[in-house]
C-alpha cells in the first residue's frame, strides 16, 4: 500500500472518529470517549500534514502549467519551483510515515530497564556500569523523562552486577525498547597488565511498567446459577434458592457461595471472591509475559548474541541490527545516542511499512 493510499484511509478514519465523538452514546461511555479522544489527537496530526501535502500538490500542478509559457523569465521561475516541490513532496511523504502506522499499544508506558553484567567477569561489571551511566546521561539530556532507581548490586572494582531502574515519561518504553539485547565491549581492561584486548558483554532488558489492572467484569461474561443451600451430609439449610454459583465465561473460573442467608448476600460474596481470583490470574499473566519478554530480549548473555559492539581501540560503535556505525564512541558513552535512537526508530517504521505492504 502506497503512502497516498494509507493517507486516504487515515483521513476516512479521522472523519469516522469525529462522527463517533459527537454521538450521544459515546459521551455516556467514559472509556470509549477517552480512547477516541486519543485517536482524534493522533489523527489530527495526519489531517494537518495531509492539508500541507495537498497544498504542495496544487502548487506543483500550477508550476508545471507555467513551464509551457512563452515568457522565458516566468518559465525559468516555474522550473525552479517544480524542482523545489519535487524534492519537498517526497520529504513530506516520508515525514508522514510514522503518523500513518497504528500506535504501539505500549508505547507511552513507563519503562523498567534492567542491566546485568554478562560474560567477562569484573570487566563485564565495569561495562554494565558504563551502560548505566550512558542511559542516565541520555535521559538527563533528553528532558521530559525521570529516572527512578529500583535496585542495584555492586560488582568489584566499581562495576555493577545488576542495575534496575524505572524511566517515567511519555514514550519511555516505546523509545527505549530498542536497547534490549546483548551489548558487547572490546577494550583493554584496567586490570590487564599486558595490554591485551578483551571482549565482554552486558545484557539490557527494557520492559513496560505493569499497568494498574482494570477488573471491569461485564455482565455478559457471567453465567449465574442459583440452587438450594445444603448443610453437612446434604441436610437442607433452607427451602429457597439462596446459594449462588457464578461462572466467568472468558476465563472458566467458577465460584460458589452458600454461607450467607440470602441470595443477594451470596451473590455479593461470590463476586468478591471472583474478583480476587481474576486479579490473581491477571497478575500471573502479566508476570509470565514480562518473564517471556525478558528472556527473549537478553538471550543467554553470551557475547555471540550481540545487538551492538562498542570497540574502544577503534573508537567505534556498531549496531548490528541496522548496520549503523559511528566513530564517536566517547560521545555515545556520554549519552549522546540521539542519532542511533533515531536510526533504530526509522528502521522499525520501514520494517512495519514493508510488512504491511507484503
Amino acid at each position: 500500500m502506497s503512502i497516498r493510499e494509507r493517507l486516504s484511509d487515515a483521513l476516512r478514519r479521522a472523519a469516522e472518529v469525529e462522527r463517533d465523538l459527537l454521538d450521544p452514546k459515546t459521551v455516556k461511555d467514559a472509556r470509549l470517549m477517552a480512547s477516541l479522544g486519543r485517536e482524534h489527537q493522533r489523527l489530527g496530526q495526519v489531517v494537518e500534514a495531509a492539508r500541507a501535502l495537498e497544498k504542495m500538490d496544487g502548487e506543483l500542478a500550477q508550476a508545471r502549467e507555467l513551464l509551457s509559457f512563452d515568457d522565458p523569465e516566468l518559465a525559468a521561475e516555474a522550473k525552479q519551483e517544480v524542482a523545489r516541490l519535487e524534492r519537498a513532496i517526497p520529504e513530506a511523504e516520508a515525514a508522514l510515515k510514522p503518523l500513518l502506522l497504528p500506535p504501539e499499544p505500549l508505547h507511552d508506558r513507563n519503562a523498567i530497564v534492567e542491566i546485568r553484567a554478562g560474560t567477562g567477569g569484573d570487566e563485564a561489571a565495569l561495562f554494565a556500569a558504563d551502560l548505566h551511566r550512558m542511559y542516565t546521561r541520555y535521559i538527563e539530556r533528553r528532558g521530559g523523562w525521570r529516572i527512578e532507581p529500583i535496585s542495584y548490586s555492586d560488582g568489584t572494582l566499581g562495576g555493577l552486577k545488576e542495575a534496575i531502574f524505572k524511566v517515567s515519561g511519555p514514550g519511555a518504553f516505546g523509545e527505549l525498547r530498542f536497547e534490549s539485547g546483548v551489548h558487547r565491549v572490546q577494550r583493554v581492561p584496567a586490570t590487564e597488565a599486558a595490554g591485551r584486548i578483551h571482549t565482554s558483554a552486558a545484557t539490557v532488558a527494557v520492559l513496560p511498567e505493569a499497568e494498574e489492572i482494570d477488573l471491569r467484569i461485564e455482565e455478559k461474561d457471567l453465567r449465574i446459577d442459583v440452587f438450594r443451600s445444603s448443610g453437612p451430609g446434604g441436610q437442607s439449610v433452607n427451602t429457597t434458592d439462596s446459594a449462588v454459583r457464578i461462572t466467568h465465561l472468558p476465563s472458566g473460573l467458577v465460584v460458589s457461595q452458600q454461607d450467607q442467608k440470602s441470595q443477594l448476600q451470596n451473590k455479593i460474596k461470590a463476586m468478591e471472591v471472583l474478583r480476587s481470583r481474576l486479579l490473581d490470574l491477571r497478575i500471573a499473566e502479566q508476570e509470565a509475559e514480562r518473564s517471556r519478554m525478558r528472556k527473549s530480549q537478553v538471550s543467554t548473555g553470551d557475547r555471540s548474541a550481540k545487538i551492538r559492539t562498542y570497540n574502544y581501540p577503534q573508537s567505534r560503535v556498531t549496531d548490528h541490527r541496522i548496520g549503523f556505525t559511528t566513530h564517536d564512541l566517547a560521545g555515545v558513552m556520554d549519552g549522546r545516542i540521539d542519532d542511533l535512537m533515531d536510526a533504530l526508530r526509522l528502521a522499525d517504521i520501514e520494517e512495519k511499512l514493508a510488512g504491511d505492504a507484503g
